[in-house]
């Protein structure tokens, strides 16, 4: 097998998905930000796309193509990776609301955390934080809008993840709230994976934070899509070393 960049544009994001069966592709992974225009064109959905409206992996299995979830996966396992299974009834807060957002407050959710969701968008933010609350009992997830969130709001996080592009480079900066408040006591979190150490996890790291960056994330959800596609158990020392080396 061979796994190679295929650029798309958002006009032919329908054509690309039926090619793959065509062309006798086992499946592709989405990235931003096709993970939602995708799922119209999918066969069936796993039960975290389904609720989260987001793909990020395409199992191929003859003319029928599958929809996964896998971040959710990925958010999960670099978190306990870095900090073990001790967040049960932390706070954690999650900046974007967009299909890393969604992915990230589900996973937290799950893992006992009681999470709040910043977004720009407060709509958005608070569309997530109710879908978030109806999916994992007990969650309670509120929202913010970004132009209310405060120093005092960030402190009294255990866990902050920046779930949005800001930080890559060309994409803007992380708002100041976040980057000039995170210290030490905090696991902070960027999903960001290109262009080395962002910004938000440098000034994390020399304030004393545990910090996760996206390559963890990106090798957890690879490890479960190389799965699904092969059927075969991830390597995921391999996959740790390509990144390491990269």
């Amino acid at each position: 097998m061979v796994y190679v960049p295929l650029p798309v544009g958002a006009r032919a994001v329908g054509a690309a998905v039926q090619g793959l069966a065509a062309l006798g592709l086992r499946g592709a992974n989405v990235t931003i930000p096709h993970k939602g225009a995708v799922v119209p064109y999918l066969s069936s959905l796993d039960d975290d796309a389904r609720l989260l409206k987001a793909v990020n992996t395409i199992v191929v299995d003859g003319d029928e193509m599958r929809g996964c979830n896998t971040d959710v996966e990925g958010v999960r396992g670099s978190l306990e990776e870095a900090v073990g299974a001790g967040l049960h009834g932390a706070t954690g807060l999650v900046f974007g609301a967009g299909g890393a957002g969604r992915a990230a407050a589900l996973a937290l959710a799950r893992m006992g955390v009681r999470v709040t969701i910043v977004n720009r968008t407060a709509a958005a933010a608070e569309r997530l934080a109710a879908l978030i609350s109806a999916a994992v009992p007990g969650a309670g997830c509120r929202w913010l809008a970004l132009s209310d969130l405060t120093a005092a709001e960030v402190v009294a996080q255990r866990v902050v993840v920046n779930a949005t592009p800001l930080g890559m480079a060309g994409a803007g900066k992380v708002p100041a709230p976040l980057v000039d408040t995170v210290t030490a006591g905090q696991v902070v979190f960027d999903v960001v994976y290109t262009g080395g150490e962002t910004d938000l996890l440098a000034q994390a790291r020399a304030r004393g934070a545990n910090v996760v960056d996206g390559l963890s994330m990106l090798v957890r959800q690879a490890a479960v899509a190389f799965e699904l596609w092969t059927g075969e158990r991830a390597p995921l020392k391999v996959m740790q070393d390509a990144i390491a080396r990269r």
